[in-house]
This record gives C-alpha cells, sequence and structure tokens, in this order.
C-alpha cells in the first residue's frame, strides 16, 4: 500500500512538472477589479505585457470593476484552477473588504493560490494650501486647537484613503471630520477647491497638483521615505509606529498546480528586478517587491488582521 502511493505521488508530481512545462497553450485572462487608468490597472498592464513576452502567449486583461474590487475576485474564485484565468488584486479587495463585507462569495486565505506582491505604493496626505500648516506636526496641533473643525475627503467609506485617515486621526488622538466621495478624482477636485481641508490619497493622483502648487504634501504613510519624493517625511516620523501602503499581487484559483504557481512567480519575480520596469514602477509610487507566495499569504494575513483593528475602532460600516 505505501509503496503504491508513493508511486502515485511520483507520477502526481512528474504530472505537474510536464503540465508546467508546456503552459500556457493559449491566452491567459488576467482579472482586474477597478477601471482602465489607475494605478491597479496600469500595474496590470505591466504584468501582463511582461508575462505575455516571456511566456510567448497573449495576456489579456480584463477590467470587473465593482464593489471595491470584490467582482473580480469572486469571478476568480469562480474560474478553473488550470492557471489560464488570474487577478491582479490589491489590499482593498483582499484584506479591507472582508472585514467590511460579511457576505463575500470568497474568503482571501483559502480562494486564492498566492503567486507574488509586485510592489507596494505609499499614499500622501495633502493639504489644502490655505490651511495654516507646513507639516504632519502643525496639522495636529491645529487639529487639536480646533477639534471637528478640519474636513478630510476619502474616496468612499471603507477605502485605503478612509481608513488611513481614521488609523491617523486615531494614532494622532485628534477629531477630524470624515466626508466621503465616490472615488478619488472627485474628492481631489473638492481639495482643490477648497470644500476640504485635507485628503489621504494615491500618489500618482496627488503628485501633478503638488507640484503646481494647488496641494501641499505633508507626509507619506509608508515606513520609509518614498523613493519619488525623497525630501517628503513619512507621518511615522512625528506619529511613531503609523505604516500604510496599498500594494498589488497576483494570485490564482485555489488548487492551481503548485508546479504552475512556481512557474508564474519566478516570471514575475524576474519581472520587477528588471531595471526599466522597477523605474516605470518607482516612477508611479510603487516600490518593486517580488514576494514569494508563502510571504505574500503572510502578508495578507498581517493586512487582514491591521484593517479589523482600525475598522473596530472607528466604527466603520458600509451603508
Amino acid at each position: 500500500m505505501t509503496t503504491r502511493i508513493a508511486i502515485a505521488c511520483v507520477l502526481a508530481l512528474s504530472a505537474g512538472a510536464v503540465c508546467a512545462q508546456e503552459f500556457p497553450t493559449r491566452p491567459i485572462r488576467l482579472l482586474v477589479g477597478f477601471a482602465p487608468g489607475g494605478p491597479t490597472d496600469i500595474t496590470a498592464r505591466l504584468a501582463a505585457q511582461h508575462l505575455s513576452e516571456t511566456l510567448n502567449q497573449q495576456v489579456v486583461v480584463d477590467n470587473r470593476p465593482g464593489a471595491g474590487g470584490t467582482v473580480a475576485m469572486t469571478t476568480l474564485t469562480q474560474a478553473a484552477p488550470d492557471g489560464y484565468t488570474l487577478s491582479l488584486c490589491a489590499n482593498g479587495e483582499m484584506a479591507i473588504s472582508p472585514n467590511l463585507r460579511p457576505n463575500l462569495a470568497y474568503d482571501p486565505l483559502k480562494s486564492v493560490a498566492f503567486i507574488s506582491r509586485i510592489g507596494a505604493s505609499q499614499l500622501v496626505l495633502v493639504v489644502h494650501p490655505s490651511l495654516p500648516v507646513k507639516s504632519v506636526a502643525d496639522l495636529i496641533a491645529l487639529a487639536k486647537a480646533r477639534p471637528g473643525a478640519i474636513n478630510f475627503a476619502s474616496s468612499g467609506i471603507g477605502s485605503t484613503a478612509h481608513l488611513s485617515s481614521e488609523l491617523f486621526k486615531h494614532m494622532a488622538g485628534i477629531n477630524i471630520v470624515h466626508v466621503p466621495y465616490k472615488g478619488a478624482g472627485p474628492a481631489l477636485t473638492d481639495l482643490i477647491g477648497g470644500q476640504v481641508q485635507m485628503l489621504i490619497t494615491g500618489f500618482s493622483g496627488a503628485a501633478p497638483h503638488v507640484k503646481s502648487g494647488k496641494l501641499r504634501a505633508l507626509g507619506a504613510t509608508g515606513a520609509k521615505r518614498m523613493s519619488a519624493m525623497p525630501l517628503l517625511p513619512t507621518i511615522g516620523e512625528t506619529v511613531p509606529g503609523y505604516e500604510v501602503t496599498s500594494w498589488y499581487g497576483i494570485v490564482a484559483p485555489a488548487a492551481t498546480p503548485r508546479a504552475l504557481i512556481t512557474k508564474l512567480h519566478g516570471v514575475l519575480a524576474a519581472m520587477v528586478r528588471k531595471p526599466e520596469v522597477a523605474a516605470r514602477l518607482v516612477s508611479l509610487g510603487i516600490e518593486p517587491e517580488g514576494s514569494s507566495p508563502e510571504e505574500f499569504l503572510d502578508q495578507t494575513r498581517r493586512e487582514i488582521a491591521k484593517w479589523a483593528k482600525v475598522i473596530k475602532q472607528a466604527g466603520v460600516k458600509l451603508d
């Protein structure tokens, strides 16, 4: 019996290796949970191009926006686990939505096979120039002197921008008021117009307005200063322990053969080491990573726990 089981295992491993050698023999679909043009979509198209060139097979980006990226993730988890359907996911649908949407059709830790994180993007805290502050410390002092007088925008209730601000509010011990919008674009527009005073948002969207003087950047949300804006302090330099990143990674349906996961991870890890790809990511405010499947899983598990705590502290609920 033991011998037969051992032989079966060897045959299965051999079949998986052959499968990986032949893969892919037809186009691959890469799902994206957001509309074209945003950082998630741009990152997906970089990955799709590199996968296509390396695997000698077409990789088609399939945008499925809706419900904070969860529509695309649900589609992924219902696909065949054969490597021909992948998803470029972000922290919203993998770590935040599971804490806000109790009826999700997937479990982020059980319904997917983790391949690799491509990179992590810092957010930036920006304010309207009329606000009499030049630093994070100034902002905190003003908020404490005028409790409830500063309004902060976000791209929507439960978004990374919203929860990043709630975490800042809690850790800094200040009283600032949330004004949600239907996306980062409208939030930036009203901040520039002076209807709100503060916003934590993606670097790529805010950078042009900071450079033009329409907005003032006070801090970045990562653990270390951004490569793209090295003179901008981190919020954590003033509020010790504060750290938020918006990350991007590629996953497959659960039960996808390990040999295929290993092959795809190798391609993606090599991609972020290419100077031209790394430079493109940095220009978008994304620090290249290329983590292993095991590291990606552990990172996601920690992120889920982190945002569960923030959501509970802030009492955030979707309408």
